[in-house]
């Protein structure tokens, strides 16, 4: 389970008299274990900076984020043992092979090499990636690396998945495979946290939904819960009304 509390972070604005521009303001959430939590929001809306202060690469201006029950700020190498993270930016070692990729983060988080190799095996069949596995990465699809990056993301079993935007320049089929995926990850107990502003896609995935605008928490809650909040019977028009305009909306 994640649980933030709070969270405020600031960044200096680009003049040297400009006032701090405030990204998050004050955003409260808890992420249960066995369901999938959407962070939906228009592009600009304090998302992936949420991301980031989650799996420790941010530290908060102000606030707190736990991991089953573990404070970022007290044990960060053990919130990152508990995490699985597929971030914004999800680069792979160009000059590595798909399983060279996973294998470096597998020995980075101390896995022998037959728990590696096992691990290896599972994720390469469950993500369909054993024509490419042992390909350099170089010149990988889009798809490819998204699904190496997290393949490399989950080599250690972790309980806890946060995808920053995971079916970004996806095609259709590399992104229904991927949603199978999530849903399968949250029917084995995993907690998993995606951000995304694609309306389709958290509706169709998400158990609860967390609707961020100008960096603070507009509304919370189930598909239903958000549209009887809103008296919409639309999920994209509940959107709207909850953050106030419609801006930044991919429908």
């Amino acid at each position: 389970m994640i649980v933030a509390e709070h969270l405020r972070k600031t960044f200096p604005g680009k003049g040297k008299h400009d006032a701090p521009v405030v990204a998050v303001d004050d955003v409260s959430f808890t992420a249960p274990d066995g369901q999938i939590t959407g962070l939906l929001g228009p592009n600009g809306a304090g998302k992936t900076t949420t991301m980031r202060m989650l799996y420790t690469l941010m530290t908060p201006d102000s606030g707190s984020v736990s991991v089953d029950g573990i404070d970022t700020r007290v044990d960060p190498g053990a919130v990152r043992r508990a995490l699985g993270v597929l971030p914004d930016a999800r680069g792979v070692y160009k000059r590595l092979t798909a399983r060279e990729n996973i294998r470096y983060f597998g020995e980075l988080h101390g896995l022998s090499s037959q728990q590696m190799e096992q691990r290896i095996t599972e994720l390469a069949s469950t993500l369909e990636m054993e024509d490419f596995l042992d390909r350099r990465s170089e010149g990988f699809s889009q798809g490819q690396r998204t699904k190496t990056a997290i393949a490399r993301a989950l080599v250690h079993s972790p309980r806890n998945i946060i995808f920053d935007e995971p079916t970004n320049g996806l095609d259709v089929m590399t992104t229904r495979g991927l949603r199978g995926f999530l849903k399968q990850l949250r029917d084995d107990g995993h907690c998993v946290v995606f951000s995304s502003h694609i309306m389709q896609e958290v509706a169709a995935l998400c158990d609860r939904i967390v609707i961020i605008a100008h960096g603070r928490v507009m509304a919370e809650g189930s598909p239903d819960e958000l549209r009887e909040l809103a008296h919409e019977s639309n999920l994209e028009d509940a959107f709207v009304r909850l953050i106030g305009s419609e801006e930044g909306l991919h429908a």
